[in-house]
């Protein structure tokens, strides 16, 4: 425990380092010290190049402009990942940012679409879904409105290394003090074990009262020094190595991620508009690096721009993301594999808990123990939605997805698919990021065809229903005819 919270240190930069710097000096303005420390010569991972719509409420409340962050990360709009290959060779579907259809009553509108598809309906969940449409159309542009119906949620594809740049610029400039230093050695409390200083090797030492461990999966202070357990979940998400290239942009920028999954893994594919992020998540398990890479590069759409550079992981997090006077951010909490573009949403997350937690006059073991049972569920939760697209695969080409279909799931997980299958019901936990729409189209997605639907579905006449269908329908479509070829909004929008 300690006397008052003064000085802030944030161990690393990069994306979660920069973004901690910003948001806590933007909140907490001249009641704390912020100062940062990072190493020119220490690389960062940087593949968080996609995100989901949240990180629009961050970039807001920095005051971030939207077109001058788009110009400077060379962004571009994301409305949804797709899934290729992920149920059987040569499917695909979208796992968006909307919802399919609309409120037709007391349950999901995926009752609604089940009766329908059971009496005549031709058109797909997807078919409702105004992300999807926008996808296929490759359009874009932002639409004003308060009808659900209407709404076009968006998130964005950026150069991750760029936006640390542009929030370490707007951090600086607010005042957070900026150290070039590797650190050698942890000072700690005799007594408590509490961080008390950063020795650089210089010899300089950087004091504080509250750390950040920011050094990715090095987890320099939160498990080197304190010896915080890393909670191993290789044995449900066994990928352990990834390659990572860029290659020239595409002609057209597509709205959307590339998840394509391969013979051992996934290649992702991430459009910006300077160039593409390329990567192939796999198991060494089931495949060697040199053949990894060459699966890779020769599955490119454009020209690779630099050679492949490898990245090694272990999935899991640390048992306790806080820990005495040390918070871990981004990869020093944990590692999820980028399927569904969580690593900056979980930089982001970590650091609004902590501010609605944060410890002025001391460091009380009650907020500690709040911030790691939210963190805990949280990873369990993504962890969990990660593992049902591996799981309900039908895949037969290789060792490793017919592993993956009879690998044992949590429980949790087991009982949310067995709820679908049976009523097509879908509940979630108060921490789940991932709501109803995207559980939803991802079990669909992957071939669940739930057995029966709720009763409220049935109290209209089959035409009825099939007459409301065809409303929504004709409602999702509308607003295309206002929307840009996505390249050309980019364009308009960032003169």
């Amino acid at each position: 425990m300690t006397s008052g919270v003064r000085k802030l240190v944030i161990a690393g930069g990069g994306t979660a380092g920069w973004m901690a710097a910003a948001l806590f000096k933007k909140v907490l303005a001249d009641n704390i010290k912020v100062e940062l420390i990072e190493s020119e010569d220490i690389g960062i991972i940087g593949v968080g190049e996609a995100t989901i719509p949240p990180i629009q409420t961050f970039n807001q409340y920095l005051g971030l402009d939207e077109k001058a962050f788009l110009k400077e990360t060379h962004a571009s709009i994301k409305l949804a990942i797709r899934f290729e290959n992920w149920k059987q060779e040569g499917s695909s579907y979208y796992h968006t940012f909307g919802a399919p259809g609309a409120t037709l009553g007391f349950v999901g509108f995926q009752h609604y679409w089940l009766r329908a598809a059971q009496n005549g309906l031709t058109q797909s969940l997807w078919d409702f879904d105004l992300n999807y449409l926008a996808c296929l159309e490759g359009k874009f542009n932002k639409i004003q409105t308060d009808n659900p119906v209407y709404q076009l949620p968006y998130a964005y594809h950026f150069d991750a290394t760029l936006y640390g740049q542009f929030l370490r610029r707007m951090a600086e400039n607010a005042g957070v003090k900026r150290t070039e230093g590797t650190i050698e050695h942890v000072k700690q409390n005799a007594t408590t074990g509490f961080v008390e200083a950063l020795q650089l090797k210089s010899g300089q030492q950087i004091a504080g009262d509250l750390f950040l461990d920011c050094t990715g999966m090095r987890g320099l202070l939160l498990q080197k020094t304190l010896g915080t357990e890393y909670e191993d979940w290789s044995h449900w998400l066994c990928a352990d190595r990834a390659w990572a290239v860029p290659s020239q942009r595409h002609e057209h920028t597509a709205p959307f991620t590339r998840s394509i999954a391969r013979s051992t893994g996934w290649q992702w594919r991430i459009p910006l508009t300077h160039r593409n992020g390329n990567g192939l998540v796999y198991s060494s398990k089931y495949m060697d690096d040199d053949k990894a890479r060459e699966l890779l590069m020769t599955n490119l759409d454009t020209p690779a721009l630099d050679e492949p550079r490898k990245i090694s992981f272990r999935t899991g997090r640390t048992v306790k993301q806080w820990s005495k006077n040390v918070i871990g951010i981004g990869l020093s909490s944990g590692f999820l594999e980028p399927l569904e573009s969580t690593s900056i949403h979980l930089i982001q997350s970590g650091l609004v808990r902590l501010l609605k937690m944060f410890p002025h006059k001391e460091i009380n073991p009650s907020m500690e123990t709040m911030y790691n049972a939210e963190s805990k569920e949280e990873f369990e939760t993504i962890r969990d939605f990660i593992i049902l697209h591996y799981v309900v695969n039908e895949r037969d080409d290789s060792e490793f997805w017919r592993d993956m279909q009879n690998m044992s799931i949590p429980a949790r997980l087991e009982q949310k698919i067995n709820a679908f299958k049976d009523t097509a019901t879908i509940f979630n936990e108060q921490n789940d990021i991932f709501r109803d729409a995207s559980w939803l189209q991802v079990m669909a997605g992957q071939g669940i065809m739930p057995r029966d639907h709720h009763p409220a579905a049935n109290t209209q006449t089959v035409p009825q229903l099939l007459d409301v269908m065809g409303k929504v329908l004709q409602a999702k479509q509308q607003p295309l005819t206002q929307m840009l070829p996505h390249d050309e909004f980019l364009k308009r929008f960032t003169q």
